[in-house]
């Protein structure tokens, strides 16, 4: 309800939802200034949805004492309601497309959360211009577009203060999405790259807020994006959504290289669903084109003012054939280009002359800059050079359309054009072919008008650009590449050559497509992914981690929580018999370091450790014998086992042994010149000879190229070693072929078993490690533990370093951490010193 002070700034109009999203009316209606609250009726799930501007139009009353807002029907924001169901509320958030004075801020933002359920974000001028037509249009959109600042003068350099904008502007959006979310239940659906850190600000508010963020523009590579100053805290915020949505394949494979070469983090394909893994959290990536509003365009073919137009134009253009480009005035369109191909083929034939036309649409740029100054002039010079050449006092070869053109006269242009053209360079997605399908196939009673027959078969040609979005699901366009102006030019000419039969054919497969992708069918694929991707959310717990951009939900299960000291030396100074199981490398020692020797404070609290009587000390490491032997020489009661446990020892003077009878290590001839073949190959890799296994790392290659040879080289591996007695694994940036049976879990049960059956079965276990082959000591550590002779009670610590999805029940944060619990069990062994004689002095197999 609008109250009598907010009066003198809207006006209320009948229809608050075209396109029949509760009417059923689908036909466009005249604007109207304001519409009343959809409020009341709605029930159920409510989806906000954040964009840069909200779908709305505001003029300015004549007598200058307030707004008339009206919906945008143009808008796909608006449109994408159509495929949200009728029990969802929607709410919008964006900037207005005009300013409001800060006196009428209040009143208008109450007017248009009341009537339009939409939420404005107010922005001062100058920081809107630093945030908009600097960051946005002078960065993002250009680096999207694959334009490098290579000087001063070609793009925009990156400048300090235009981010400090964009950050300030995502912060103010996200103050207004708080203001109406229920976090709990509402969804957010954020669109497009204006807001990509906002992912982020409402992730630090509500952990489990359900976040889906679309990209409208391309993605570009990773050589492109790497160059961004800002780039890892642009991908951390879009990673702090559920699912993120491209348009094409390309678009998302780029982001995912992105993050695999910058973050280092993995994604796989699973039934269908990509899924790339972040601390945790699952994060869904959608590919799908956007569609049309199929009733709106279908509305617009029944308005007179249409009919008359098409009267119109067919009319001039009788005995023409038309080719139709219809573009925002903007470097990446290609316009240029068109017209050079238009040139080259009016050159090539001749006989097209006086028959041909090119009618160009050109939308006003929404940028600003000498670079739209620049492409206006070209074009210029260029249609003036072509009409010199080749027109005549009732020819013009080439007609530029250089105003808004309303969308009944645009639909009218579709109408009557032989072929469509689209020559842009780079665009996100671009939907002028599917509105030109569409328009061509026409309604039944517009053709009973022009005396069309329902039997006769409609036509359309397209002729795309291979670098826009919409391109892949075109099959059946002339696809080209639109910086090689003779291949243009050439396809241009098959287009309006081709057989009327063919035409059929290929108009007959868009317009299937087209019918049924439509922009409902985009919204309502999204959000049901969004919705299926957030379902795990209830069942985790979430902790926070990161300061500032680096902010990011680590997502657990409800028993995983972090090793207390305090609880575990409780339970330390209980026990009588201990087994203490340690893995070194990322356990006890960076993974970062380059040298690797341990400390000396590590040897002093092992040494601590390995002295009480009560315990037994594991290193359990996927070092070779060799190495370890070296390292841990002063510990004189350390227990090792190296090479994920086929070699051990339970103290410096014994033997070493195997865990798996001796065996013939013949496959390691076949093995390695399978491996020094890859290594010759990928440049940064290199083989690891143990004694009982052969690794190839490849953690210096590059990302992509390292995976890739890393799978063909694990296929190669498994084909050719089928027959022996070995596996073949992969791991952290290795893959690695050892003898079968041979594992860290392996060693972990037969060094509890032993201890067991020489009378001192543990009723005090921790083991901590940090990788996936430590995971097989979490695993079987429970089902060991069982296996063994009942005590009075016995407390498992099975903990991970880091806090992520494990088999642990604990984790602690890091290596430093871990130091710091192994120095209070020391500091309690100290303090309870003198209180047995050792348990296991040496411990030999029966």
């Amino acid at each position: 309800m609008v109250s009598k002070s907010n009066a003198i700034y809207v006006e209320l109009g009948e229809d608050p939802l075209p396109f029949g999203m509760k009417n059923g009316q689908n036909v466009p209606q005249p604007p109207v200034d304001m519409a009343p609250s959809p409020q009341g009726s709605q029930v159920g799930e409510r989806i906000i949805i954040v964009a840069n501007v909200l779908p709305l139009t505001a003029v300015r009353k004549p007598d200058n004492l307030g707004w008339s807002f009206g919906w945008d029907k143009d808008s796909l924001l608006l449109q994408l309601r159509d495929g949200l169901g009728e029990g969802i509320e929607v709410v919008y958030v964006g900037c207005l497309s005009v300013e409001i004075d800060p006196k009428e801020q209040d009143v208008v933002a109450a007017t248009l959360l009341g009537s339009f359920n939409c939420v404005p974000a107010f922005c001062h001028s100058d920081l809107r211009r630093r945030y908009y037509h600097g960051f946005c249009k002078q960065q993002l959109w250009p680096l999207f577009h694959y334009m490098l600042p290579l000087t001063p003068d070609h793009g925009g350099r990156f400048d300090r203060s235009l981010w400090q904008a964009y950050l300030s502007v995502n912060k103010i959006f996200a103050d207004r999405v708080m203001e109406v979310i229920s976090p709990d239940e509402d969804s957010v659906w954020i669109h497009d790259y204006h807001l990509m850190l906002l992912p982020t600000f409402l992730r630090k508010r509500f952990n489990k807020m359900k976040i889906g963020f679309f990209l409208h523009s391309p993605f570009p590579s990773s050589e492109i994006y790497r160059t961004l100053p800002v780039r890892e805290e642009i991908l951390r915020g879009l990673l702090n959504a559920d699912l993120i949505g491209f348009h094409t394949f390309d678009y998302a494979r780029h982001f995912l290289s992105c993050c695999s070469r910058m973050l280092g983090l993995e994604y796989e394909s699973k039934r269908g669903y990509i899924g790339l893994e972040y601390y945790g959290r699952t994060v869904g990536i959608k590919i799908m084109p956007v569609g049309i509003h199929m009733s709106q365009l279908e509305g617009v073919l029944r308005l007179a003012d249409t009919e008359w137009r098409i009267s119109e134009l067919k009319a001039k253009y009788e005995g023409k054939i038309v080719l139709l480009g219809v573009d925002d005035m903007d470097i990446f369109k290609g316009i240029g280009l068109k017209l050079l191909a238009m040139e080259q083929l009016l050159y090539q034939h001749p006989e097209l002359v006086g028959k041909l036309v090119m009618v160009q649409i050109l939308n006003p740029a929404r940028g600003r800059g000498r670079d739209v100054l620049e492409v206006q002039e070209e074009i210029s010079v260029t249609t003036e050079r072509i009409n010199e050449s080749f027109g005549t006092e009732r020819y013009q070869p080439v007609e530029l359309v250089q105003r808004h053109v309303p969308l009944y006269e645009r639909v009218a242009y579709y109408t009557i054009a032989e072929c469509c053209v689209v020559s842009a360079v780079r665009d996100g997605m671009n939907l002028i072919p599917y509105e030109y399908i569409v328009c061509r196939q026409g309604i039944t009673e517009l053709d009973a008008r022009f005396g069309i027959t329902s039997d006769n078969p409609k036509e359309s040609m397209l002729v795309v650009s291979e670098f826009i979005g919409c391109s892949p699901s075109l099959s059946g366009a002339i696809r080209v590449n639109p910086w090689n102006i003779e291949a243009l030019a050439d396809a241009m000419n098959t287009a309006i050559t081709m057989p009327d039969a063919e035409k059929q054919m290929r108009h007959e497969k868009h317009f299937r497509y087209v019918s049924t992708h439509d922009v409902a069918f985009w919204a309502q694929s999204f959000i049901g992914d969004l919705q299926r991707t957030c379902r795990e959310h209830s069942r985790s717990r979430c902790y926070r981690l990161g300061f500032g951009l680096g902010f990011r939900v680590v997502r657990l299960g409800y028993n995983f929580r972090k090793l207390s000291t305090e609880h575990i030396v409780w339970a330390y100074k209980k026990s009588n018999r201990r087994a203490i199981l340690l893995d070194y490398d990322g356990t006890m020692m960076p993974q970062t370091s380059i040298n690797r020797t341990p400390k000396s404070d590590v040897l002093t609290v092992l040494n601590t450790l390995c002295n009480d009587p009560k315990n037994v000390v594991f290193i359990v490491s996927g070092r070779g014998q060799q190495t370890l032997n070296d390292w841990f020489s002063p510990c004189k009661n350390l227990g090792i086992a190296a090479e994920h446990g086929y070699f051990f020892r339970w103290q410096k003077d014994e033997e070493w042994k195997t865990c798996v009878p001796t065996m013939d290590f013949g496959w390691k001839a076949v093995v390695g010149p399978i491996m020094k073949l890859y290594t010759e190959s990928t440049d940064g890799s290199f083989i690891e000879a143990k004694e009982s296994s052969i690794v190839w790392h490849f953690q210096d290659a590059d990302p992509d190229f390292g995976s890739w040879q890393a799978k063909e080289l694990q296929d190669h591996l498994e084909s050719v070693l089928a027959n022996e007695p070995v596996v073949v694994k992969s791991g952290q940036q290795i893959v690695e072929v050892k003898p079968q049976g041979v594992s860290k879990g392996v060693i972990v049960e037969h060094l509890l078993t032993t201890m067991a059956s020489q009378g001192n079965p543990p009723d005090f276990v921790l083991c901590i490690g940090d990788d996936r082959s430590d995971e097989d000591m979490f695993e079987i550590i429970d089902s060991a533990m069982a296996a063994l002779p009942k005590t009075a009670k016995r407390e498992v610590f099975a903990c991970t370093v880091g806090q992520k999805p494990s088999k642990a029940k604990y984790y602690l944060d890091d290596t430093v951490e871990v130091v710091n619990m192994l120095h209070g069990l020391a500091s309690a062994s100290e303090s309870l010193s003198g209180s047995s004689p050792r348990a296991i002095a040496s411990v030999s197999e029966g």
